[in-house]
């Protein structure tokens, strides 16, 4: 076996060297605090009311922007709950199975009291043989973490970390208020930027800081806006971004739709219900990371899941598909609600868990 002294070096070293993108936008953003507040605002501007005006916008979007994206940093990614990890004596029966087919039967067993509604490719079970456990929906085994990540998204350098369900609303916040900085600062340098060229500021060192804060300002808001329309797109679809390179395989087969509910409910699983919350990096994404509500699962029993005179025609074919009888989630059951009338569907929610008569059938989309 390989010493673990070369090995623990060689991991310090990557985790020092993944720091390194974090300090250099740390650095231009205490540099651009620098070159607004003390040489535009300070030094250059000469009127007091408009300097008193923009240093107070400059650290409201200044407080947001190092709110976000402190939270976006240090805020750890979600792992899967204990129910999906494998008992000792599951590991030891998966291991002694040599065949695909046969380690395929055992993970279905395991799976199906489980919330699992996606498949590989080929339509197996979908496990880590890293972390040893069946993977929930929308999750993904990040390299860099080396870890499953809870809806994963992406592993973003910028903030050394993983954009998953635990940070994912924090990283939306983070795109929009860095995107009103860099606007924010591009805005109000902009005259004294012309007066750079027009000879009408002093000969002074702020004079450099007022030029290269333009174009620093100019070029990210360009990247951050392309960006941050992105994001808002994969939101509106409910999408992650690896789900919009791949779109997710369900039972009946690929729908890069799956998890979409409309863009409301999408909007809500990320921002949560309660708007005064919206604005602030405070955690207030709906659900557990585990389990997603789909358009493919009906919970209201008033409401039939496919035109009448056909129930038992949608009733064999969900049981063709083999899809979990049990109920969703109190997350999924506030976003299949027809109103968002939260504190009600609350109640039903826990109806549900109690073993209240609310089946989960599945829509059958028939030709």
């Amino acid at each position: 076996m390989a010493p673990s002294g070369p090995r623990s070096i060689k991991r310090g070293c990557q985790r020092v060297l993944y720091w390194i993108p974090v300090l250099f936008i740390a650095l231009i953003v205490a540099w651009s605090y620098y070159a607004y507040v003390l040489q535009l605002c300070i030094e250059s501007i000469e009127d007091t009311g408009e300097k008193v005006v923009y240093l107070l916008a400059y650290h409201a979007i200044f407080i947001m922007f190092v709110w976000a994206y402190w939270q976006t940093i240090f805020t750890k990614p979600m792992n899967p709950l204990k129910e999906f990890q494998l008992s000792h004596s599951d590991k030891e029966l998966l291991e002694r199975e040599d065949r695909g087919e046969s380690q395929q039967e055992i993970l279905r067993r395991i799976a199906k009291d489980l919330p699992i509604y996606t498949r590989t490719n080929s339509g197996a079970i979908r496990f880590c043989d890293r972390c040893h456990l069946l993977k929930p929906d929308r999750c993904h085994h990040c390299s860099v973490c080396d870890k499953c990540i809870l809806k994963m998204d992406h592993h973003c350098p910028w903030v050394n970390n993983c954009v998953g369900f635990s940070n994912y609303k924090f990283f939306m916040l983070f795109l929009a208020y860095s995107l009103l900085y860099c606007l924010f600062i591009t805005a109000t340098d902009l005259q004294y930027f012309i007066k750079f060229w027009t000879k009408g500021l002093p000969d002074t060192q702020a004079k450099f800081h007022i030029l290269f804060l333009f174009f620093s300002a100019s070029m990210f808001s360009v990247s951050l806006a392309s960006l941050f329309i992105y994001h808002c797109w994969l939101v509106c679809k409910n999408r992650s971004t690896l789900e919009a390179v791949r779109a997710p395989v369900f039972r009946h087969g690929t729908d890069k739709n799956g998890f979409s509910l409309g863009f409301t409910k999408n909007f809500l699983q990320v921002f949560g219900d309660e708007a005064k919350y919206w604005p602030v990096p405070v955690f207030s994404s709906l659900g557990d990371g585990c389990s997603f509500p789909t358009c493919l699962v009906n919970l209201d029993p008033e409401q039939p899941s496919s035109p009448s005179g056909s129930s038992s025609a949608s009733q064999s074919a969900a049981e063709g598909r083999q899809f979990p009888s049990k109920p969703l989630r109190e997350s999924q059951s506030r976003l299949l609600t027809s109103t968002p009338s939260w504190p009600e569907s609350e109640g039903a929610g826990d109806k549900d868990k109690k073993g209240a008569s609310n089946p989960v059938m599945t829509i059958e989309n028939e030709a």
